[in-house]
Parts: structure tokens; sequence; C-alpha cells
């Protein structure tokens, strides 16, 4: 059986421009499907605009599932992506709607889902959580490292997905 993956876009972009390199989302999404043999990899990105039509295209085009935060029209422009909250409501349905698939991986290391890691290693139903710079990764993850957590800025895997 295969695995999903949920992508928090603004920590994955934030936290790899932050150590001044870049992601190659086509070299990462075979990596995920190569590694975690993830099905479907669901990117999560803040609200829609016009601007960013190429960047969600080259999205999609890399084999990602786009879904985008939704805002209340007078708050577009004047909150950042907020997306935590979508994903793990976005996890925990497809569980309770028993979806296709055995575990989860995550992309971030953004310590607000530390609870649903928690639980869904519990239930048996994480895959692992992927970080991508080490140097930002909240520190509550560091009990289910190295189990359950790697670091994308691992010399390794860097070599394997950067541009």
């Amino acid at each position: 059986m295969s695995n999903q993956a949920f992508i928090d876009g603004q920590n994955l972009y934030n936290n790899t421009k932050s150590n001044n390199w870049k992601i190659d989302l086509k070299k990462f999404r075979v990596y995920l499907k190569e590694k975690y043999k993830v099905e479907n990899a669901y990117y999560f990105i803040g609200y829609m605009t016009e601007d960013n039509q190429q960047l969600y295209e080259s999205i999609q085009k890399a084999g990602y599932i786009l879904i985008f935060r939704e805002h209340n029209q007078k708050m577009l422009g004047k909150k950042k992506g907020n997306v935590d909250t979508d994903i793990v409501f976005s996890i925990l349905s497809r569980i309770i709607d028993k979806e296709d698939f055995e575990k989860v991986v995550l992309v971030s290391g953004d310590g607000d889902y530390f609870k649903t890691v928690k639980y869904l290693i519990e239930k048996n139903r994480f895959a692992k959580l992927l970080a991508p710079n080490r140097n930002s990764t909240s520190s509550l993850y560091k009990r289910f490292t190295p189990k359950y957590v790697d670091f994308l800025d691992t010399p390794g895997i860097k070599r394997k997905i950067k541009i």
C-alpha cells in the first residue's frame, strides 16, 4: 500500500531559502515516491493570486496536488500562508474517511504539527517528518529522531533534490 505526503509549502520554501539552496520539485517528487512510496503529494500553499500563476503551474507539473489556504476576501494580502490547520484537518479527515493509504509523510519543521505527529506515530500511521532545515526544526521532534525525522539539508538527501 502507498503513503501520502503533506507539504507545508511556505515552510519548505522559507527554510531552504534561508539556508541558501532551492529544492527541485520534480526531483523531490521522485524522491518521495521512490524513498517513501508516496502516491499522492499534497502541496499546501497560502492564498492564490494571479501574479503567482506560473509558480502554481510549475508545482502541479512537478506532480503535486496543490491546495490553497482559504481566506476571507478582506484579509487577502494581510496574512501569511498559515496552512497548519488545513494540513492537520486534511490528514485526519483522510484517515477518518478511510482513504486507501498506509502512512503519512509530513514535510515541515514546524512544531505546530507535534501533537498530530505524536498521535499518528501512536496509531502506526506515520512514516516520516521531512524537515527542510535542521537548524530551524522545532526541538519538540528531537525525541522522534532519527526513526521518524529526517532533514532535507542532510548532504546525501540534499544532493538528490536540489536545483
